[in-house]
This record gives C-alpha cells, structure tokens and sequence, in this order.
C-alpha cells in the first residue's frame, strides 16, 4: 500500500510538476490574483509592489548571503580531502539499503551543520554511493541526499535563529526582539525533533525504494569526475598564486577574527560568520590559493538558480505583504491572521508552522519568510506569553519543511546529479507528510512538556 501511494505521487509529479523556473513564474501569477482578490487592491497597485524596490529587488542583500552560504559550502565539499572522507563513507553502503540509510544520514548530519556544506556534500555523497552500489534507484538516491535539507533551519545555519540571535537582536516594527541560540537551535525540544527526523527519515526513504522492475538504474557517464587541474608554476605571478607564504597569511587573517569573534561574543552564530568560517576552511583543505579560486568559479555555477529566481520570489513576497493604502490588509497578513486567530498558546506554535509551510510555497526564502510572518506572530507570541524562541522556530520548521515540495532549492543537487525536479519530487511528498507529522506533535510537545 505505501509503495502504491509512493509510485502514485512520482507519476502525478512527473506528469505535472514544471521546471522550477515556470514554477516561479506561475505562483507569481497566483500571488498577483488572490493578492487582488484578497486584499482589493487595483493591478496597478499590485504591479508597483511587485517590481518596486521593496519587492522584485528587495532581497538582494540577503541573495548574496545564500549564494556566499552555497557556494563556499560548495567549494569546501569539494576539496580532495573532503572527497576523500565522502568516499569513506560511501564505502559503508553495501547495498541499496544502506545506500540509503547511509545517504539520507549523512546529508541530513551536514544540513544541519550548514545547508549550503549539506546540499552539496549530500550530492557528493550520492554519487559516491551510486558508484558502488549499482542496484539503487538512483532518482530515489538524490531524493534521499536532498531530504536532508529538511532539518536545515533547525540547525547552525538557519537565518531566523541567527537573526534572533545577533547582537540586539531583529528589529521588527520598531520592537527588538532576541533569543540566545539555547533557546532555538540548541532547545531540546528542537534537538529531540531533529534526532526523531535524523533518525527515522532513513527509514522512511528506504520503504520508498522500488522493485526491480521500476528501479531507475544511473547512466555511468554520469559519475565521471572532471580530470583533476594541473598547474604551472614558472612565473613571478603564478609563483605568487600558489604561494605556501600568502596562503598562511590569508588562513592567519582569517582564523585570527574568528576566533577573535567566539572569544567576544560568544557562541553567537550569524550568517556573516557562518560564511567567514566555511570561506576560511575551504582555503585551508584546498592548500592553495590558486585551487580554491578554481573551486569558487566552478562552485559559483550552482548559485545560477539562486540569480534568476530570487528576484521572482522577492516579487511574489512584495505581493504578499502589500498592503491595501486604506484597509491595511495583505495576503500574507490574512493567512497569518487566520491561523492566529484560531490559536491558543498550546496550538499557536503548530498553527504558526502550518502557516509558515503554506507561505513558503511563495516565498522560499528563510529572510523572506522572517520578513513576510514575524510582524504578524512576534507581535502575537508577546500577548500570548509565547516565549520568542519557539515563536521563531515554528516560523523556521514551516519554512524548512515545504522546501522538499518547493523545486527552488533542489536546484544545485539537481544539476550535479543530472536529473530535473520532477525526477524527485515524488518521492519527497512523502518526506514532507512525514516531516510534518513530527513538527506538529513536537510543537504542541514543546508547548506542553518545555
């Protein structure tokens, strides 16, 4: 039964689901109506929301920070020792099974230490496992490698905690509010919902494995890694690029701030430091400048899809939050109104998950998420006596939590693997109704036992 409604999901999504890019193009099309519908505002007003500066151009400080996330991330994983300890791992697998298992846990491990690290390793390691276990439906592989992004805002590189958790904390509405990172990504109510996920969601992958007959087999050009760069050094510059002396200098500069940071601030993350810190050790694993600017330009090709569709999702957000000039309403504010409005301070975090899992499907972004429902809930949870870490956190978990029935960040993956959205996506239905049923019974756990 439960492989009938997995192959079902895969055919439906195969049949239906278009490129990612459409995808933006037609929930920009939705947005601009129901935003219309909703809020009663005129096409002209709407349009204006849409390709103002607070709209179609509105993210592009936060565009930077994920591209820097991804592709430095990118750049690390690439490094032949990381290469190396993936294909250790990968030696594990056996058989389709533990190709799985191991696939799915390991990627899951790596997003929650930073999504963009997550995302690629996960990749890596797909490839890895594909070419030693020759049976695994390999779509069903990449799925699995792309799951793992699931628990990403629930770990140390999730936008909302750490904005929350920056010195001052996130000025919403002319209010400042803060939570240390103990009382998000280090709460045990969030660490027991990750380990739950960590731990079962391997699982849940592998009992969505086909039969023989269905299975997908990889074409085995493609695990065919480019041939290694080799490098002259005969003159003063090249001399200079791969120079052991600035190399040390760079790496010197850099691990002096940082642990200059920790040392002042604490264990404060923010992403600014998170990008500081994978930039730094992908200097440090590649051994050489000149490599690790090799890395960064092959890196940079997977961020492409970043460029291209995070203006459209910045302009969906614009229609979202644009309000009526005399009602004051919005989209956005209405379907974050309803699910306040029939909340309690037990249900009102779960509700708020549930809300932020819809919104995502239109702004898939953690920033934009923040920016579209934290005026509406921060304000909520203060009058409910909600404390603002799991307020913050249901934001985060909805936000992660669509992304697996959301093409746009499965975009990098899907152009290491060779394969399209909808190669995947079914099988990642059934990832997001699992996923979902351990958020909601841990929000209402965490309101009723933290």
């Amino acid at each position: 039964m439960f492989k009938k409604f997995t192959n079902g999901c895969v055919r439906v999504v195969n049949r239906w689901l278009p490129d990612a890019f459409l995808f933006a193009v037609i929930l920009t099309i939705v947005t601009f109506v129901g935003s219309m519908i909703g809020t009663k505002q005129t096409p002209l007003e709407l349009v204006d929301a849409w390709g103002n500066s607070k709209g179609f151009w509105g993210l592009l400080s936060f565009s930077m920070q994920m591209a820097l996330v991804l592709v430095f991330g990118s750049a690390m994983a690439s490094a032949k020792i990381c290469k190396r300890f993936l294909g250790a791992i990968a030696s594990v697998a056996k058989d389709k099974k533990s190709a799985i298992l191991v696939t799915t846990f390991v990627s899951t491990v790596c997003c929650w230490l930073n999504w963009g690290f997550g995302l690629i390793a996960g990749a890596l390691l797909a490839k890895e496992v594909a070419r030693r276990v020759r049976d695994v439906d390999y779509p069903l592989l990449i799925a699995s490698a792309y799951s793992g992004f699931v628990i990403w805002h629930a770990g140390l590189s999730g936008s909302i905690p750490l904005q929350m958790a920056a010195e001052g904390g996130t000025e919403i509405l002319g209010i400042f509010y803060s939570a240390p990172i103990t009382d998000t990504v280090l709460h045990p109510a969030n660490l027991i919902m990750v380990a739950v996920i960590l731990f079962l969601m391997p699982f849940v992958n592998y009992a969505m494995h086909p039969d023989a007959e269905h299975t997908i087999i990889v074409d085995p050009a493609r695990l065919v890694d480019e041939e290694e760069r080799t490098y002259t050094v005969g003159t003063p510059a090249e001399k200079m690029e791969h120079s052991k002396i600035l190399w040390a200098i760079t790496l010197l500069l850099g691990f002096a701030y940082i642990i200059y940071y920790f040392a002042t601030k604490g264990f404060n993350l923010d992403l600014n430091i998170v990008n500081m810190i994978f930039l730094f050790l992908g200097i440090l694993l590649h051994g050489d400048l000149r490599k690790y600017v090799d890395a960064i330009g092959d890196a940079a090709s997977g961020a492409a899809g970043i460029l291209l569709q995070f203006p459209f999702y910045a302009g969906i957000m614009g229609l979202m939050v644009a309000q009526n000039p005399e009602t004051g309403v919005s989209l956005a504010g209405i379907i974050a109104d309803f699910f306040v409005s029939i909340s309690n301070d037990v249900t009102f975090p779960m509700l708020t998950f549930l809300s932020a899992g819809l919104i995502n499907f239109f702004v898939p972004s953690g920033g934009g998420q923040w920016a579209v429902q934290a005026p509406i809930v921060m304000p909520a949870a203060t009058t409910m006596g909600i404390e603002y870490g799991r307020a913050a956190m249901a934001i985060a978990w909805g936000d992660q939590w669509t992304n697996m029935v959301q093409p746009f960040w499965a975009l990098p993956i899907l152009g290491m693997a060779g394969l399209s959205a909808r190669n995947i996506m079914g099988y990642l239905v059934i990832v997001t109704i699992f996923t979902g049923v351990v958020a909601c019974l841990g929000f209402l756990g965490w309101a009723m036992f933290f």
